[in-house]
């Protein structure tokens, strides 16, 4: 199978590693971007891990949470360029989409295509959007919204500049105590709340991974067996919620906090822009400057 030049970019982007790991490792894989990242982490470990998560993609977060903390709406929109994603109009265009989505409830990304930006009034998202990339000359559009209703819950946000956002419902504690945790939601990256979320194939990869990198470096059959099991513990307090130490008192962790609190977590989401979305090999600046000469 033929390996293209932007596959081993990509994947050099996305690991850190060397042009010929990298298309050696797509080759071994038949291309496939996922599994040559899981050959790399075996033989290059945190190598890789540093670099695995890197976005690409510009935009904008917008939060809306009502004054009860009972509502809420998050939002990402994306832009090909960082000026036009930290302009005025833009950001005004996230926040006014995430208060719609708050009080339209919008079944999906079509059915808030069309509904109005602002309750009540004419002009739709689409028609807004449209405006927008007429302004500025460059796509724009909507990724993806979440919703929160919280019903006896009670829910935090926090925002960190435009790009990282975070919803959290919380049972019990107080709004200082949603915020905290939506702000370390931000900073720690999360992926579930507890142990018991995490699926049984991605524990079954990560001890795949853990075992090939413990055999690589030529540890006995029975110090692999406990290293393996050590990473795992390890793995777990990296992924999940409550397993993690507070950013703000690395003493304790998520879960004691919550307990000295009475309080619980039902479910968070956190939104950074771009993340999973790779920029194609086109230079914007450049497409506009042929349009000019072309003109």
């Amino acid at each position: 199978m033929a390996i293209t030049a932007a596959q081993v970019k990509e994947l050099r982007e996305r690991t850190g590693l060397g042009m010929m790991e990298c298309k050696t490792a797509l080759l071994e894989s038949s291309g496939d971007m996922e599994a040559a990242i899981d050959a790399l982490r075996k033989k290059a470990g945190a190598r890789v891990e540093k670099k695995a998560g890197r976005i690409a993609a510009e935009g904008a977060i917008g939060i809306y949470l009502n004054p009860e903390r009972l509502l809420a709406a998050m939002v990402e929109v994306n832009s090909e360029t960082d000026f036009v994603a930290k302009g005025e109009d833009f950001i005004a265009f996230a926040q006014a989409l995430a208060a719609g989505v708050a009080k339209q409830n919008p079944a999906d990304i079509d059915v808030l295509a069309r509904m109005p930006l602002h309750p009540g009034k004419p002009m739709t998202v689409t028609q807004a959007r449209t405006d927008l990339v007429a302004k500025f000359g460059e796509n724009i559009h909507v990724r993806r919204f979440v919703r929160y209703a919280a019903g006896k819950a009670h829910i935090g946000s926090y925002l960190h500049g435009r790009k990282i956002g975070v919803l959290v419902e919380i049972q019990g504690g107080d709004a200082g105590l949603a915020r905290d945790i939506a702000m370390h939601i931000a900073a720690s990256r999360p992926a579930y709340i507890s142990k018991a979320e995490v699926p049984p194939q991605v524990i079954a990869r990560e001890k795949e991974i853990f075992v090939a990198q413990a055999k690589e470096n030529g540890k006995p059959e029975n110090i692999v067996e406990k290293r393996v099991a050590g990473q795992i513990d390890k793995f777990f307090n990296k992924v999940t919620l409550l397993g993690q130490e507070y950013v703000k008192d690395p003493k304790i962790t998520i879960e004691k906090l919550l307990k000295s609190a009475g309080a619980s977590v039902t479910r968070f989401c956190r939104y950074e822009v771009g993340e999973g979305i790779e920029k194609g090999p086109s230079d914007f600046a450049a497409e506009v400057m042929a349009q000019v000469k072309g003109g």
